[in-house]
């Protein structure tokens, strides 16, 4: 019997490594939960993804597509002409020529890389380093648009563009339009100048484009909307230079309307030169209409300046003691003897006096202890109207103003202008003054005297008169006691709001006012005039007393005597008498205007 003995290679030790060399199996528990975790991820990734793809094609689409756009087009501004401003007869006095300017593309470059090239433009195109950052920081860095750095470019500066345009990335030079003032200083007080506009601009006008051209003083600010036109652009698609490949799309400008002007460019420039920049005012007018057909202050100034940017000197000129930015034909002066002409018309219109008067005339007068002579020191016998205008005595106005009172006096200058003449719309412009007793109390804090009647008489003391209003009370008288509106613009003349006013002056003082100027000028102190060279006209001569001063000269006058059509007033600060400075001024135009 055979006996089979078997043993096991196992025991309990190396059961135990078999064992832990096995893997135990994972449960469907665990698997499941480990799905659930994984499909959970996913799904917030690709919401993720998707909700990143709808923000940027869906909400954010539009802009995107600009700016994807943008990277390889521009929208290039093209300036409008300004309207041109013409004389009455159609001759220019400003207009627009081609010039050349600089542009910055804000997108081309970063801030750092413009700090660099503005230092290096700055030499060559005149404009200050941080000028040139601050337009572009005002624009913003992101800016799609042109700013405009430098204007009326210069050849050598073209040039030199020109050259290195590749050197110049986000640089560009733009023909454009420029305003430009062909007779220089000529009416500038008048025309103004253009600039930029400014901050406070751009906020009002937000379709402005940078760069936009403004006018910022005289007509050229008050016919701004007329002037300025719309600007237009065009659409260009560019490299990776920046450099213009073809045309996308095109909206052309549209140019400003032009404007006419009621000045006579040829009396305009007589009178200029007559006044030949001296400090005082000339101004004329048509003695229906109101139109004004000279209006000269000196000293004056070069708008064209203001077409480019203005230097330090020049601003610092501009700022100086002439003070050629003073309008000077709004300004107040003591009127001195052609202010004889509204104390005659408030003698007569008080009942205190008629036209036919008759009064004594002597070397002075004593009031209260003081006396208050005649020009010539000496007396003209018993007088009229007439004759005391003509021989412009002193004596003979100082009994008509006290008789009247300055209450009268007050009353009657405002009806010829005097404090009531609108300023034109223009900078700087004043009022004349002729106080009352109440209001020289208010005023200066002192009270009212006699002699201050008798100094107003004949116009001095605080009697203050604008040379427009000089112009506007000639007007007055020469048409027959229609207080006129004066205006620059002809479109203005058949408006309503410019339509002469009635004074209600008796015709008689008005005709007997007129033939006092007349004679004054066949026989009295405005006898140049009569030279025959030019129609026989009526005009006052005045000097007016300046304290530690020369007296400036003063004149107003009309003509032809028998049918007025322009009254003129003059004056030439520290000319001394009327015949001398301010009187030829007033011939000089007569000429121009009576022999075309």
């Amino acid at each position: 019997m055979t006996t089979d003995l078997r043993f096991s290679s196992t025991t309990p030790q190396s059961r135990n490594v078999q064992t832990s060399l096995v893997k135990s199996p994972i449960s469907r528990e665990t698997l499941l939960q480990r799905a659930i975790v994984f499909i959970l991820f996913s799904t917030v990734c690709l919401g993720f993804c998707a909700y990143r793809l709808a923000q940027l094609q869906l909400v954010a689409g539009p802009a995107n597509r600009e700016l994807a756009e943008q990277n390889r087009t521009r929208l290039v501004p093209i300036r409008s002409d300004r309207g041109n401003i013409l004389d009455r007869n159609g001759e220019l006095i400003a207009a627009n020529r081609l010039s050349r300017a600089v542009y910055f593309w804000p997108r081309q470059q970063s801030p750092e890389d413009w700090q660099h090239l503005a230092e290096q433009l700055s030499p060559l195109l005149n404009v200050p380093k941080e000028e040139m950052l601050a337009k572009l920081e005002q624009a913003g860095y992101t800016s799609p648009l042109p700013v405009r750095i430098a204007q009326q470019l210069s050849p050598d500066a073209f040039v030199a563009l020109a050259e290195f345009a590749q050197q110049f990335p986000g640089v560009e030079i733009l023909a454009e339009s420029n305003r430009y003032y062909p007779h220089g200083r000529l009416a500038s007080h008048i025309i103004g100048y253009i600039g930029e506009a400014t901050e406070a601009d751009m906020e009002s006008n937000p379709n402005y484009p940078s760069g936009m051209v403004v006018g910022q003083m005289g007509i050229e600010r008050l016919a701004n909307p007329i002037l300025e036109g719309h600007w237009g652009n065009r659409r260009v698609e560019v490299d990776a230079n920046g450099q213009e490949r073809r045309i996308l799309g095109n909206e052309p400008s549209i140019s400003g309307d032009s404007v006419n002007l009621t000045i006579d460019l040829k009396l305009q420039q007589v009178a200029e030169q007559a006044l030949n920049n001296r400090r005082g005012a000339v101004v004329a007018l048509d003695v229906k209409t109101g139109e004004v057909l000279v209006l000269v202050s000196g000293p004056s100034f070069d708008p064209n300046i203001f077409t480019r940017r203005v230097t330090d000197a020049e601003w610092q000129q501009l700022q100086g003691e002439s003070q050629p930015f003073l309008n000077r034909a709004l300004q107040g002066y003591p009127p001195g003897s052609t202010f004889k002409i509204v104390t005659a018309v408030a003698g007569m219109q008080s009942g205190k006096f008629t036209p036919g008067s008759i009064l004594n005339t002597s070397a002075f007068i004593n009031v209260g202890g003081t006396q208050f002579w005649e020009h010539s020191n000496q007396g003209y016998g018993a007088i009229g109207f007439r004759d005391a205008l003509a021989v412009s005595s002193n004596t003979f106005f100082y009994q008509v103003g006290m008789a009247a009172g300055p209450e009268a006096i007050a009353h009657w200058g405002a009806m010829l202008g005097i404090g009531t003449t609108p300023t034109l719309g223009l900078e700087g412009g004043n009022h004349g003054l002729i106080p009352t007793p109440e209001e020289k109390v208010e005023l200066y804090g002192e009270p009212w005297y006699t002699g201050d009647t008798v100094s107003m008489a004949i116009g001095q003391g605080v009697v203050q008169v604008t040379p427009l209003e000089m112009a506007v009370m000639t007007a007055t008288i020469a048409n027959g006691g229609n207080r006129v509106i004066p205006h620059l613009m002809m479109d203005q003349t058949a408006s309503p709001e410019m339509q002469p006013i009635p004074t209600g002056i008796d015709p008689a003082a008005i005709a007997v006012i007129r033939e006092g100027l007349i004679a004054t000028v066949q026989q009295g102190t405005a006898q140049g005039l009569n030279d025959g060279s030019i129609p026989l006209t009526g005009g006052k001569t005045g000097t007016s007393e300046v304290l530690g001063q020369t007296s400036h000269s003063l004149f107003v006058g009309f003509g032809p005597a028998q049918d007025p059509q322009i009254a003129i007033a003059a004056i030439v600060e520290n000319g001394g008498y009327g015949s001398v400075s301010a009187m030829p001024i007033a011939h000089a135009i007569y000429k121009a205007y009576f022999n075309p």
